[in-house]
């Protein structure tokens, strides 16, 4: 069935015959403390990008992620120097090429997990020590039950995946990619049938990131404004509703459409605490400024923090736009990437 026809079901039975529970899930309002921050450029040797969706840095190895990118997907610098070492995950139809970039993960400085959703497939990747050539070493296809997985970590034991079929707000595999366990379900303040699930996981589109050690999964959704945070541990979950709410979509011309806002396009979780880019802009606004030929901005200019139960603890306005972060608290550094600019890898103070 198409996804318009999914989103049609969406719509109405929101409108119709969805009951809403005002304050099932806690909200939350204001942070206690703001900061603004001046975003610094970081200088490349290079001019490799298109879309620079995300960044990571582990010990002396910085990778960056393009979208959009026309020969490959990831490209790697040496730390904190920023000179340009070399490319991998070739873009293609080729038995050892990618046709999609979702994310990626750092296992260890020289192993890096990538994932290709169109091919429903996670590559583990070895850097060499100098840095040149970056090989794959290891190819896990993911079971086919999952359809479509947008997110994932590794695990001590497979992989955390995202659920994109609405049953479950996200499943295990075991090391071979096979789903062997699910958890939750959206945690929405609607119901609906289960036809509309597709739709709905859609809608609850989110990014996220795990703590290993603390065994700890964090959401952030890219409508809206809802962060999840879900202990392996016990089972249990947190969910925090800010100001904006759920993700919002309804149907014009057949077409599903976001009626609310786009919400985070980053989440990092570290030892104490849970960074988040907040865009917070409307679907309307964006709408009229195309509409009068203004140029859009692309990313936010917000970092949430919260602690790891979920209360809010800081905001930060920045003076740019940003999309991807990666989060140095030792250093008190976040750098991230700005799809605005000719110099899209950028700095700034916690």
């Amino acid at each position: 069935m198409r996804l318009y026809t999914y989103l049609l079901i969406l719509c109405i039975c929101s409108e119709v015959s969805c009951t809403r529970h005002s304050s099932r899930y806690p909200r939350y309002q204001d942070f206690p403390e703001e900061k603004t921050r001046v975003v610094r450029s970081i200088q490349l040797d290079t001019a490799l990008f298109r879309y620079p969706f995300k960044i990571a840095i582990k010990e002396s190895v910085a990778i960056v992620m393009d979208l959009h990118n026309t020969d490959y997907f990831f490209h790697v610098f040496s730390f904190p120097g920023w000179k340009y070492q070399t490319s991998f995950g070739k873009r293609g139809e080729g038995p050892e090429e990618m046709l999609s970039a979702d994310c990626f993960r750092f296992t260890s400085p020289d192993s890096i997990w990538t994932l290709d959703s169109n091919r429903m497939r996670i590559i583990r990747w070895r850097i060499e020590s100098h840095l040149n050539r970056v090989l794959p070493v290891e190819q896990v296809e993911l079971d086919k039950r999952l359809v479509r997985t947008l997110d994932f970590s590794p695990m001590e034991a497979g992989f955390l995946v995202s659920d994109y079929l609405g049953e479950y707000r996200y499943k295990r595999t075991d090391p071979q990619g096979v789903w062997n366990q699910s958890a939750y379900a959206i945690p929405t303040e609607k119901t609906y049938p289960d036809i509309a699930l597709p739709a709905l996981a859609q809608a609850w589109r989110s990014f996220i990131d795990y703590s290993p050690h603390k065994e700890l999964l964090v959401m952030a959704t890219q409508l809206g404004e809802v962060i999840e945070i879900y202990n392996l541990r016990d089972s249990s979950r947190i969910v925090r509703y800010g100001p904006k709410g759920a993700p919002e979509f309804q149907i014009a011309q057949m077409d599903g459409i976001p009626t609310g806002i786009m919400g985070f396009s980053d989440v990092h979780i570290t030892d104490s605490l849970i960074y988040a880019v907040y865009h917070g802009r409307s679907f309307r606004d964006i709408e009229q400024a195309l509409r009068q030929g203004k140029r859009i901005e692309d990313g936010g200019r917000f970092i949430y923090v919260f602690d790891l139960q979920g209360n809010p603890v800081r905001k930060y306005t920045l003076d740019r736009a940003i999309y991807g972060i990666d989060v140095h608290e030792e250093s008190g550094t976040i750098f991230a990437t700005d799809v605005n600019s000719d110099a899209p890898i950028v700095r700034f103070e916690l």
